[in-house]
């Protein structure tokens, strides 16, 4: 503190805002704004006064909350303006005993001690292994499923913020079976967002899928339909404040039974089959996903969709590092399945921008008020972001390294020891 103390009249000239509106946030917000009291009972504010009464500023009138609103992200350490302070959050995971959800978990209990971290799925086995991974004196295991909307309510009573990861996501299965899909990925989708506002969640985040751009399968299409309910949930939440956006990733890797997994299941039978050989995908690791999502928390004021960057391959080098004995065999590409991955359409990137290295998908005009300052970048005119045309590759040796990672991670320490030799 350097000691510096402000009259009302000068605070009134630095906030612009009338000496009558500081003496209403005043009493409104009496536990963090204190100002000292002189003999003659005028009052002095310190520089803490006024680093909290702009922030007040910025929640009332650029974020549009309501005082109580205000006075619930003061007091949580979310405050909607690129800061979190994550040991005050309780967080609702869905889906968490999935790949991404275990090391989402894992994440956030090593590097952010969370108040609390709620896992929710229904994979009893999962949850009584995770437990005794966890443990259970930051983490909580709640048994149920995105459909039985009772549930979630009941699991999401005092959460900050929920991380939606529960979907079907098996594309095959989900063709097969397109009411169950329907039901989990679209119905489960409402019930978080209803769920979330009627208990006052601040931010809710679901995790969505490369598959939902430009679908060509029943997957694609249901996590599309998720994406828009969730965009448009901001709509419903009304003067309860709460907050919906989504992050796209490629599910190459951060999901259950990704092609990694796919391939290894295939290497028995001494033959890799791909649909054609100039196929390419996006490689987001699992490893980067929590940190990408904790970002779009911190930045996220509701209807956005964040798309990180994420290097491309070529699914022959992939091939080559998990089953190099094996032999390729080009089946033709299967119904519902893309040659290339795409993660923003041409008609998607006239309304984004880019933030270092994710790009936000805004959904309305006042959004892209939002994101006008000079550190969001416009993108060019016809861009599109799809694999084949990235700048950005992994290469075998790369693909080694990340892929022995991953293998080790899931218990597989002989295939790793052999990728490195």
């Amino acid at each position: 503190m350097d000691g510096t103390e402000y009259r009302i009249q000068q605070l009134s000239k630095k906030l612009e805002v009338p000496e009558s509106t500081i003496r209403y946030w005043e009493t409104e917000f009496s536990e963090i704004v204190r100002p000292r009291r002189t003999k003659g009972g005028q009052r002095r504010y310190a520089q803490s006064d006024l680093d909290q009464l702009t922030h007040i500023k910025k929640l009332l009138h650029l974020k549009n909350r309501t005082i109580s609103q205000a006075r619930r992200i003061l007091k949580s350490g979310n405050d909607d303006v690129e800061s979190i302070n994550w040991e005050k959050q309780s967080i609702l995971l869905t889906g968490g005993t999935g790949t991404f959800g275990k090391h989402f978990c894992k994440f956030m209990l090593e590097k952010h001690n969370p108040r609390v971290i709620r896992i929710f799925s229904r994979d009893a086995l999962k949850q009584h292994e995770m437990c005794r991974e966890f443990g259970d004196e930051k983490a909580r295991y709640f048994l149920g499923d995105v459909r039985e909307a009772d549930r979630l309510k009941r699991a999401m009573e005092g959460a900050d913020i929920i991380v939606h990861a529960a979907d079907l996501k098996h594309i095959s299965l989900c063709e097969f079976n397109p009411f169950e899909a329907v039901k989990t990925n679209i119905h489960g989708a409402q019930n978080i967002i209803d769920a979330a506002i009627d208990v006052g969640v601040k931010k809710v985040i679901a995790l969505s899928s490369d598959m939902a751009v430009n679908p060509v399968n029943l997957y694609g299409a249901t996590k599309l339909c998720a994406e828009k309910i969730f965009i448009q949930g901001n709509a419903y939440s009304g003067s309860r404040g709460t907050r919906f956006s989504c992050i796209r990733f490629s599910d190459a890797l951060i999901s259950r039974g990704n092609v990694l997994d796919f391939f290894q299941s295939q290497k028995k039978t001494g033959i890799i089959a791909i649909g054609d050989p100039k196929m390419t995908r996006f490689w987001h690791d699992f490893q980067d996903a929590a940190g990408w999502v904790l970002r779009a928390l911190c930045q996220m004021q509701g209807g956005e969709i964040f798309v990180s960057m994420a290097p491309s391959i070529m699914v022959t080098d992939l091939v080559a590092v998990i089953a190099p004995e094996c032999k390729i065999e080009i089946t033709g590409m299967s119904p519902g399945e893309k040659l290339h991955a795409l993660l923003i359409t041409e008609e998607e990137a006239r309304n984004t921008v880019l933030n270092e290295n994710m790009y936000i998908i805004l959904s309305d005009g006042a959004a892209q008020g939002r994101y006008a300052g000079p550190e969001y970048k416009r993108l060019p005119v016809g861009f599109e972001y799809v694999s084949h045309k990235n700048n950005s590759w992994l290469h075998i040796p790369d693909l080694k390294r990340i892929c022995g990672q991953y293998l080790h991670l899931q218990g597989l320490a002989s295939f790793t020891t052999r990728l490195n030799n």
